[in-house]
């Protein structure tokens, strides 16, 4: 039995994955925003029934949204270095 070797080229792959992260991030950015749009209108009608606790907790839902997506660009803008 011979033992085959058996090299990888790793490349190529690598250039794909970096391409799909450079349409990924601003996807998810994106996607995060119209999550955040989503919270705070629901913020408000959780305030509008009363629910202001828990109007308070969707708003900083939101506002962990915008925080995550100040990372997300700033990922997008380290792969272009």
């Amino acid at each position: 039995m011979s033992k085959e070797h058996h090299h990888h080229d790793h490349t190529g792959s690598e250039h794909t994955d970096l391409d799909k992260l450079r349409i990924l991030l601003p996807h998810w950015i994106e996607h995060n925003d119209e999550h955040a749009a989503s919270f705070e209108g629901w913020a408000e009608k959780a305030r509008v029934l009363g629910q202001a606790k828990a109007a308070q907790q969707i708003e900083e839902v939101a506002e962990r949204m915008a925080a995550c997506n100040q990372s997300l660009a700033a990922a997008l803008e380290a792969l272009e270095e």
